[in-house]
């Protein structure tokens, strides 16, 4: 699902971020530049879903 972020332009260029949902979260993305944007707390969110889903050391 892909829509416009309420006109946030993005940081590095000035266009319009697009949001997207990417497997439960929610990212904003650059459609020109292709920069990714995260809301506060979802990088610990990534960090910790993929710490639960990591193969337990041999």
């Amino acid at each position: 699902m892909q829509r416009s972020s309420a006109g946030m332009p993005c940081p590095v260029c000035s266009v319009p971020l697009t949001l997207s949902e990417r497997q439960g979260f929610e990212i904003d993305y650059c459609p020109q530049c292709r920069g990714v944007w995260l809301d506060r707390g979802e990088l610990d969110k990534i960090i910790e879903r993929r710490s639960m889903n990591a193969a337990p050391p041999p």
